[in-house]
């Protein structure tokens, strides 16, 4: 369980401070964008989280998420706890399941993008 949680912090921090320097760009071009995802990024004030690296990850989730997932996941880079009761709780609950589900691929994809921003 521990190392559940452990995992879902560090995805949250991945997508916040831009990952592994070593994953590339996979055909995205770095861009820019401002949002609910870059604004979360950015009040957080992590070292790593500069404004191009906190906008990179917005531009990316304006492609791959929804406005409402979003600003739902805004929300979770101040309370990455809440983030881990989600993916705890997808059994029985659809709505949970299928955020927890864009969540993962969108932060894996921030990622490979932003990670050399």
């Amino acid at each position: 369980m521990l190392r559940i949680s452990v995992a879902v912090v560090a995805l949250l921090a991945l997508v916040a401070c831009g990952g592994n320097r070593s994953s590339g760009n996979r055909g995205y071009a770095v861009q820019f964008a401002s949002g609910p995802i870059q604004k979360a990024c950015q009040a957080q004030g992590r070292k790593a989280a500069s404004r191009a690296r906190c906008g990179c990850v917005q531009a990316v989730a304006n492609r791959e998420l929804s406005a409402a997932d979003q600003r739902r996941g805004a929300k979770y880079f101040k309370n990455p706890h809440a983030l881990q009761q989600v993916r705890q709780n997808q059994d029985g609950n659809a709505a949970n399941r299928r955020f927890w589900a864009a969540w993962k691929a969108y932060g894996q994809r921030a990622a490979q993008v932003c990670s050399k921003v």
